[in-house]
């Protein structure tokens, strides 16, 4: 069983989306500290997780999808609001309560990109994983998938400004030279995609 340092969790502000909490843990010289954490998570879940040894669930998926009929890797030019400007990054959304990691796929591919899922590549698919331990318990499913379709924005939610492209490799290379906001997700993704050469897909 997990030793846990976290020692007591405060609310601090608690919203739909992203909530905060002061959390109280013991150092490795056992004196007492405290962080601060942005977490998707209820405060029961939370509880149970940290006091009870309960099993986390993953919150988001981050798809690298690629375009079969065009041999092109699928990425997306979105607003975000916390840096106020444009980010290139992969597609993405949260998985909603019991729902597994294929049906959110396809429901986020075809929302944010107009693209239909194929298949997901399991084998090479990561699980679990924390794109930023230091602030935020997120953890998330980094999914490899071929799709195909064509390009659209006609099924973005009211609140999404995103824009959808497919990229070869010259392009990808010219993204990764460009002086852009990109996510480093997105970024890993262009470099693997170039590192592949004329593989037929990721």
């Amino acid at each position: 069983m997990k030793q846990g340092k976290i020692k007591k969790l405060t609310p601090i502000r608690k919203s739909k989306f992203l909530s905060m909490y002061e959390m109280n843990y013991t150092s490795k010289k056992n004196t007492e500290k405290k962080w601060m954490l942005a977490t998707r998570k209820t405060e029961e879940e939370l509880r149970s997780i940290y006091f009870e040894n309960a099993k986390e669930n993953m919150d988001a998926v981050v798809m690298i999808p690629y375009h079969i009929e065009e041999e092109k890797l699928v990425i997306i030019k979105e607003y975000r609001v916390p840096i106020d400007d444009y980010v290139y990054s992969l597609p993405a959304g949260l998985i909603d309560p019991g729902e597994d990691i294929e049906v959110t796929v396809k429901r986020e591919l075809k929302e944010e990109t107009g693209l239909d899922l194929i298949e997901i590549n399991k084998k090479d698919s990561g699980y679990g994983l924390y794109p930023s331990p230091g602030m935020s318990d997120e953890s998330l499913a980094l999914v490899y998938c071929t799709c195909n379709g064509e390009i659209s924005d006609k099924f973005l939610e009211e609140t999404e400004d995103i824009q959808a492209m497919l990229v070869d490799r010259k392009s990808a290379a010219d993204l990764l030279k460009s002086d852009v906001n990109m996510d480093i997700k997105a970024f890993m993704a262009l470099q693997i995609f170039i590192a592949v050469g004329n593989d037929n897909e990721l």
